[in-house]
């Protein structure tokens, strides 16, 4: 009877042993399940956001500059131009109109064919309780499409795990100084 005891007693002590040297590991886990509620991820929900992006060239203070003008022996296109933007995003068509955030990043004539663009950007809202958080949306601009459409790819704050496309569609566009006025309709599921 004493050695089955100590055989009890040893498998339980190599037990926790084991169990033990596991739990130290944890910290160094390339993946786990995470529990969906504990992150606040309960229940996704479909919003609709509307808003005006104005695209700014003209003027002392250009909201988007040329960073990689298109090569001289481009066609009428323009393939190959890259502009970094930060445009503001305003509540009506108005650029006077009550901003709501900004549309940060670049697009860049992608099509040898047709004016073609490709969109690169985080809406970065300052408004309400959306304040800090950001969508990004990647995505072709067929710029004279009476409406684009563009995915949504993810979000940050309010917006993380954001999946879903916004619709593009121009109010406004000045031939001579390029300044444009578009507006966006966003609709995104997230938490």
């Amino acid at each position: 009877m004493p050695r089955l005891l100590q055989f009890f007693i040893i498998s339980i002590l190599l037990l926790l042993l084991v169990f033990s040297a596991i739990g130290e590991d944890n910290e160094y886990v390339f993946e786990k399940s995470i529990n969906r509620k504990s992150n606040d991820l309960k229940r996704e929900k479909l919003s609709h956001f509307r808003f005006y992006w104005h695209d700014i060239l003209s003027g002392s203070k250009p909201t988007s500059i040329m960073i990689v003008p298109p090569p001289t022996t481009t066609i009428a296109t323009g393939f190959g131009l890259i502009n970094m933007m930060d445009n503001a995003l305003t509540l009506g068509p108005k650029l006077s109109s009550k901003i709501v955030g900004r549309a940060q990043g670049f697009y860049g004539s992608a099509s040898q064919s047709e004016l073609s663009i490709l969109m690169v950007m985080n809406f970065v809202f300052i408004e309400g309780k959306y304040n800090g958080s950001t969508l990004a949306v990647l995505g072709r601009n067929s710029v004279f499409e009476t409406v684009r459409e563009m995915p949504v790819i993810g979000g940050s704050g309010l917006f993380r795990f954001a999946r879903g496309y916004i619709q593009a569609r121009t109010k406004s566009l000045d031939l001579k100084t390029k300044d444009a006025t578009v507006q966006y309709d966003a609709y995104v599921l997230h938490y």
